[in-house]
């Protein structure tokens, strides 16, 4: 007798035995999380590359003789710190080929540039993952209207059958009761990638400002030599 029990407990059948809204409840949250993992295995990939990338070009950067044959030759690399120099060299030269030399404005000028450049790249890098925080706060309340619902429906059915035994409660209430699951199933890792993800991108707006203040001191002494 055990057996036909468990197999009416398996997710499988829980979900087949459920009201339409929870299935329909069921079916979004399993999509969303679909869709999680896909932006959270897709961002920590890219995340990884950019900061090896970065690595390796900003430590060559520093160790060449020539900035402007090195940003020459690999100024156009698909790595942040690439646009960042980029951005600070173009408002440098323009400053230079000012006719009135304002260096304090030069100054202001270069930090503001690569300060946009460094917004911009994060802008670039974080898209999509507000989706990860909806998804994580929201996940639990849509499983949990689905368990809503479907408690109701089961009260409803349990008061037309008149009888209250916990062989014909258990069922309903468990159908209910996996809608939340499959929440839960969905926010939690959409939570935790979240945290991840941010801490992982606010480490590296850390290191490319260190690298835009260390190029805006190098470009502020070739302006004291101008």
């Amino acid at each position: 007798m055990t057996a036909p029990a468990a197999d009416l407990m398996s997710p499988l059948a829980l979900f087949l035995h459920a009201d339409i809204v929870v299935k329909a409840v069921m079916i979004g949250l399993l999509l969303a999380s679909v869709w999680t993992w896909g932006i959270i295995i897709t961002h920590a990939r890219r995340l990884k590359q950019i900061n090896r990338d970065t690595g390796t070009w900003e430590r060559d950067f520093w160790a060449a003789k020539d900035i402007d044959a090195y940003h020459d030759a690999r100024g156009k690399d698909d790595v942040p710190s690439a646009r960042i120099v980029t951005a600070g060299l173009k408002e440098w030269r323009h400053s230079v080929g000012l006719a009135t030399s304002d260096r304090s404005g030069a100054r202001e000028r270069l930090t503001t540039v690569m300060s946009a450049e460094v917004e911009g790249e994060l802008d670039r890098l974080s898209d999509r993952l507000n989706i990860l925080a909806t998804v994580a706060s929201s996940a639990p309340f849509i499983g949990l209207f689905g368990t809503v619902w479907g408690i109701m429906r089961s009260f409803t059915a349990i008061a037309g059958a008149n009888n209250t035994s916990l062989a014909v409660v258990a069922p309903g209430i468990a159908e209910a009761l996996f809608a939340t699951a499959i929440g839960l199933f969905a926010a939690i890792p959409a939570l935790i990638a979240y945290n991840r993800l941010t801490h992982g991108l606010d480490r590296l707006e850390a290191k490319l400002n260190r690298f835009a203040d260390r190029f805006h001191a190098t470009l502020s002494r070739e302006l004291e030599r101008g």
